[in-house]
């Protein structure tokens, strides 16, 4: 999505009322070096940051941040003629959750800090 919101042509992927989970790349290193160290770790486990967002929001606090409009959203249908299947894991969104990321402290918890580093470059 950012190089379509850098050049300002960005908005939320289909209605924008599917739940996204995220994860800033600094906290998911992070948390695999983690993994590998701390014998807590073990199975599966999902690495997402704390809080998910609805895509609205996501691409709301994308535009905002990267001081660009948040005005054309991408339709479904072509969502759908682009991707074919795949466009429904975007389409319908996955709150996920990890319930077992219990020691670990989120350097970017909330998506606007996020985004703003990931940005700067």
């Amino acid at each position: 999505m950012l190089p379509i919101f850098k050049v300002g042509l960005g908005g939320p992927i289909g209605d924008g009322k599917q739940w996204m989970s995220w994860i800033h790349r600094t906290d998911l290193c992070a948390l695999i070096i983690q993994a590998l160290v701390d014998k807590k770790y073990s199975g599966v486990f999902n690495a997402v940051a704390p809080n998910p967002v609805l895509m609205r929001e996501f691409s709301q606090t994308l535009g905002k941040c990267l001081n660009r409009p948040n005005l054309l959203p991408v339709p479904g249908a072509v969502l759908k003629i682009l991707l074919g299947d795949g466009a429904k894991v975007v389409l319908e969104g996955q709150k996920v959750i990890s319930c077992k990321i219990k020691n670990y402290n989120f350097k970017y918890p909330l998506l606007e800090k996020a985004i703003y580093a990931s940005t700067k470059n």
